[in-house]
Order: C-alpha cells, then structure tokens, then sequence
C-alpha cells in the first residue's frame, strides 16, 4: 500500500485533494530517510525514527530551531555518520559507511556547502574551486583552468581568482565555496546555513544563486536555514523540524505560510509566544535559589 508522504494515509485514503498533486514528487525520491535513529553519544538522541522524503531536481528547506537535527541529518545523507536504527537511501542505494568505494562513488555525485565555508586559506580562490576536480577527476589543467571560471563566473567572482582568501569578504567567501560546491556538477547539492552572516545584499544574491543553479543544472537541493523568507522565496518543498527530528509540517512555502498549527505560525513569523519555549526546561527557579 502506497502511503501518502504529506498525510501519511494509504493513497486512496487521502483525504486532502492537494496531496494527490504532491504524489509524483515522492514517487521516485531522490533521498530519503527511512526511520533514522541517531545520537552522538548514549546520552542525548538527535534524531529518533525520522522518516522523510526529498523530491528530485526540487529545492528543498529544512527549517528548525538550533539543535533539532538539521545539519545531523546532512552528515548522514553524506555519509560522515551512519545511522543506529534506519537507512539512508541515495538514488535508491542503501548508504553503508564501511563501503569506502560506494562513499566515494557516492560523494563524486554530491556537493556541500559548509555553514563557515571551510575554505583552504593557504590556497588561492582558483585553487580553492580547483580542488575537488585534481582530487576526483584526472582532467588536463588547460580544462580543470576553463571549469573552473566557468564556475566563478556563475557566482560572479571571475576576476576574483587570483585573490587569497585572506583578501576577501565573508559574503564573497561564501559564493567561493559555492562556486567549489559546484565544481564537479553534483546531483545533489546541500546547503548549510548559506545565508547565515551574510548582509540583505549577499544574501539576495545568494537565495537567487541556489534558485538558478538547481533550475540550470536540474540538481536536487537541500537547505538548511533559519532564514524563513529566503527559503519560502525559493523552495519547492518546506520541511519543519522540531527536537529530535520530529517533523512539524511539511508541504509547499504557501501552505506552511498560511498553516493555522501554532507550532508552525510561531516559527514561520517569528513570534516570540507559543508552543516553542524560550527556556531550556529546568525546576522551579526557587528550588535553585532556595536550595
């Protein structure tokens, strides 16, 4: 039986006509998490039996407070991490970190843009994009040069390819790694936290990059953001995220915009009161100060 991935109802049974429109994009996913259970250490689980769907050549956000699993579950699509309970499927393969071949196979096929940039500061920004290409690819330099200005010139930083690191801003960094997260033309492109620290300006530019190059390449794309505009301006599919994994809502930017859940109206608009606490649970404040 075919589950309805917006409701979680048998097919036939969905009782939301919208939902049958939904039903092509999950047909064949790209990635998908299935019951996924992890946690850095015994103590504190991060994700507990997340099941999710991401839709090929689609944008898709993956909104949530701080600590809910949001970059967790991208370390798990790229294999940094393998899971305690569930599988993680890329293309419809069953993702095995003790498979060093399938890893490699897997990640020549992704790009990641890291939240800091994790640029090389010793290496030129040219060297910086050219990397990934030396590493997986045996290209001659005459092309790997040609490839990589292609790149910069997507991100508008061509005649900045001489330049140390240490010479550029923190918004120009930012679309350098880019620029490096789309060296190789990956499938699947991931975005952690790509607007963070970045001006109005910068982060325009950056919002309309991600849209462009999933809409010219036909990649699919994750992002990872607190950035609520930013994302519904440029999403397909908007998936939000509470502790532990748990999925909120998910559906298209208009539907989440205008979802009458308080937990879902409190996070896209930011209101200060609601089912989303302030503090960290803890006893009554005169049990600490009384003893």
């Amino acid at each position: 039986m075919r589950v309805c991935p917006a409701c979680h109802n048998p097919r036939r049974w969905c009782p939301a006509p919208w939902h049958a429109l939904l039903h092509p994009l999950f047909d064949h996913p790209f990635i998908e998490i299935d019951h996924v259970t992890f946690g850095y250490d015994s103590t504190r689980t991060i994700l507990s039996d997340v099941s999710l769907k991401f839709p090929r050549g689609k944008v898709t956000a993956i909104l949530g407070g701080s600590g809910c699993g949001k970059t967790t579950l991208m370390r798990l699509i790229g294999g940094v991490h393998a899971a305690d309970k569930g599988r993680v499927l890329f293309d419809g393969e069953v993702l095995d970190t003790r498979n060093a071949e399938q890893l490699f196979r897997v990640r020549r096929r992704l790009g990641m843009l890291f939240q800091f940039g994790a640029l090389f500061t010793d290496l030129t920004v040219f060297d910086n994009v050219a990397f990934p290409i030396r590493e997986h690819t045996k290209l001659p330099e005459s092309m790997i040069r040609d490839l990589v200005l292609m790149k910069l010139n997507a991100v508008g930083l061509r005649g900045a390819a001489h330049l140390r690191i240490s010479e550029v801003s923190g918004g120009m960094a930012r679309r350098i790694a880019l620029a490096r997260a789309i060296a190789l033309d990956p499938e699947l492109i991931m975005y952690d936290e790509p607007f963070a620290g970045l001006d109005l300006i910068s982060m325009g530019v950056a919002a309309k990059l991600i849209r462009t190059l999933n809409d010219a390449t036909g990649a699919t794309s994750l992002v990872v953001s607190h950035d609520v505009p930013e994302c519904m301006a440029i999403s397909d599919w908007v998936i939000l995220l509470a502790s532990q994994g748990r999925v909120v809502a998910q559906g298209t930017p208009t539907q989440l915009m205008e979802s009458k859940d308080p937990e879902t109206r409190q996070f896209v608009r930011g209101e200060p009161d609601g089912p989303v606490k302030f503090h960290y649970p803890a006893r009554e404040i005169a049990e600490d100060f009384l003893g």
